[in-house]
């Protein structure tokens, strides 16, 4: 019957493709609570990737945003839920708190709802490999010596993210990609660039000094993977600005995946493929 076939049709446009999966996920800088936090791309970056282990690297909940003001849209709600649902299924969920949620540090070594809290971890790759994984604000002289300065720096950052909004805005009606303005400042000015390298170097040297061999972080909203002084170092990046997390492949590879690039090119796809048409229905028995 015609309303048989247009139930069909609906239901293979309903159909998701399964996950990608891979061995490890590491996210980082949801900042779940702060308006710039992009909890629907997260959402559908969980809905299409999925792992044995999920790190959670720090700055999860901006815990400073929200004692500012509550700001908990369901979207946030959905991916506190997505990912208790990835427990419940098999995963491992480790959370490793940062600066901006340093409230759950007074809850390391317990396990709430399955995930595990802890200071830092340490984790072995598919080749035996040991990386560190911690947020990194311990080794951020600004946030350890200069609360203040950090919170002037997090607002400054909130201004650089209200810009963007109404940059990209504009950029959108004349059919141009995102651009991010506080991310080309942290790769132009020269102090931005100084406090990266200096940070990077800094937390491969951690790693040396624990006998381990890398480390994976977050913190300053800059993936990148790179060797340092022989150390691996392995950034996550954010799910702000960038929306990038890192994924350890079954061979113990590691890779950054830049969701918001990845989401804007299967927009683009589906947008350019064409729309089968319905069959014909049977004609009646005379």
């Amino acid at each position: 019957m015609p309303e048989q076939n247009l139930a069909n049709f609906r239901a293979n446009l309903a159909v998701e493709p399964e996950p990608k999966r891979y061995r490890t996920l590491f996210l980082s800088d949801l900042h779940l609570g702060a308006k710039a936090s992009q909890a629907h791309l997260l959402l559908d970056f969980l809905k299409h990737n999925d792992a044995e282990t999920i790190y959670l690297v720090g700055d999860i909940v901006d815990g400073w945003k929200l004692r500012k003001g509550w700001h908990w849209p369901q979207a946030h709600n959905d991916v506190v839920q997505k990912l208790l649902r990835r427990v419940r299924k098999g995963a491992r969920v480790i959370y490793v708190p940062g600066n901006h949620d340093e409230f759950a540090r007074d809850y390391t070594g317990l396990t709430f709802g399955g995930v595990e809290v802890m200071h830092h971890a340490i984790h072995e790759t598919a080749t035996g490999k040991k990386m560190l994984v911690i947020h990194g604000d311990e080794f951020d002289i600004v946030v350890r010596n200069a609360r203040w300065l950090a919170l002037l720096g997090d607002w400054a950052y909130d201004a650089a993210i209200a810009a963007n909004t109404v940059l990209n805005r504009a950029r959108r009606l004349f059919g141009v990609g995102y651009w991010s303005f506080s991310a080309w400042a942290k790769l132009k000015v020269k102090e931005a660039v100084n406090f990266i390298g200096d940070f990077e170097e800094t937390l491969a040297a951690e790693a040396e000094r624990r006998g381990v061999d890398g480390v994976v972080c977050g913190h300053i909203h800059h993936a990148t993977i790179k060797t340092i002084n022989g150390m691996l170092y392995v950034n996550t990046g954010d799910f702000v600005e960038s929306c990038t997390a890192i994924a350890e492949h079954e061979d113990g590879s590691f890779e950054i995946l830049r969701w918001r690039t990845t989401a804007a090119e299967r927009a683009v796809a589906s947008a350019n493929q064409p729309v089968k048409a319905l069959p014909a229905p049977k004609a009646a028995a005379a």
